[in-house]
């Protein structure tokens, strides 16, 4: 990628991660609250929500949902900058590999895309390695985001806060990190690998269609199939990076925990809210993303 490449693809993951993170932040808020949680959670998902929705509009207002938004525009704008940049990145060397370049593609894809093109299995490695790698960067940023979003901590500033944690030592700032890894490896591989099939196939059989409505139904696709999939890693982070009980310092320690307190369905806390929250950053994420590259090279 030349200079200028890098540029817009940083740009345009930039843009793409603020108006997720402005438009969709209740819909974190209201996960991190309901997955805190140690208790068992016998009303129905529609009650829970609309109960944690009252109680945070009765003591904080209605500003009180965009709670943490400044610590998830630390995490995500540049995260989400990073993850489009190095995926690109990775995908434009693998494309000349004959191991991972795709194979036969469909001709009329192209005037609906200008990222590089690979095999499902170079998606998926490319997709896993690229968002495991800003993970690894970001983390303390993710720490940072889940705590704030917590009433459990009572931080007051951006930089104060991230000075708290750091001064707990390396452990505390990588806390979360496998389980985050475990969540979003086989979480990007799959999204890729079925984002760019539906894309590919919809552009063949629709090819009037407009590329903006391509890549937001693609992205809406595999967001909701790798959002299910990956769920329970989602609630083992959150729990990690949350409470700061020995019993949830260490990933097996949580897993039995999560298991002994709310048994399979614990794994499961707030999926409706992350299958929202993740179906509709990535139809807004990628349709800017991909939309802004194909704007700025044509």
């Amino acid at each position: 990628m030349k200079n200028a490449a890098v540029g817009q693809h940083l740009l345009s993951g930039a843009l793409s991660g603020f108006g997720g993170a402005i438009l969709l932040q209740p819909l974190d808020l209201l996960k991190t609250r309901i997955q805190q949680g140690d208790s068992a959670l016998n009303a129905g998902n529609t009650t829970i929500i609309w109960r944690t929705t009252r109680d945070i509009i009765r003591n904080e207002g209605i500003k009180g949902l965009w709670t943490g938004t400044s610590a998830t525009l630390v995490r995500n704008v540049p995260g989400v900058a990073l993850y489009f940049t190095s995926l690109t990145y990775l995908r434009s060397i693998m494309a000349k590999s004959p191991y991972f370049a795709a194979h036969q593609p469909h001709s009329r894809d192209s005037s609906k895309t200008v990222l590089p093109k690979l095999s499902s299995q170079g998606n998926l490695i490319a997709g896993a390695t690229a968002r495991v790698g800003v993970g690894l960067i970001l983390n303390p940023f993710s720490i940072l985001k889940a705590r704030f979003e917590s009433e459990l901590h009572a931080y007051r500033s951006l930089s104060g806060s991230l000075l708290s944690i750091a001064r707990m030592g390396p452990s505390e700032l990588m806390r979360g990190f496998v389980a985050s890894s475990l969540r979003d490896a086989p979480y990007a591989g799959l999204f890729v690998v079925i984002y760019e099939s539906i894309k590919r196939e919809t552009t063949y059989f629709i090819p009037t269609a407009y590329a903006v409505g391509i890549h937001s139904f693609s992205a809406a696709s595999a967001g909701a199939v790798a959002t299910m999939a990956t769920h329970p890693f989602d609630v083992i982070k959150t729990k990690m990076q949350v409470r700061s009980e020995d019993k949830y310092r260490g990933f097996t320690t949580t897993v039995i925990r999560i298991f002994k307190q709310r048994g399979a369905a614990g794994f499961f806390d707030g999926a409706s809210l992350r299958m929202s929250r993740k179906i509709l950053s990535s139809a807004i994420g990628w349709a800017v993303f991909e939309g802004m590259l194909l704007f700025m090279q044509t």
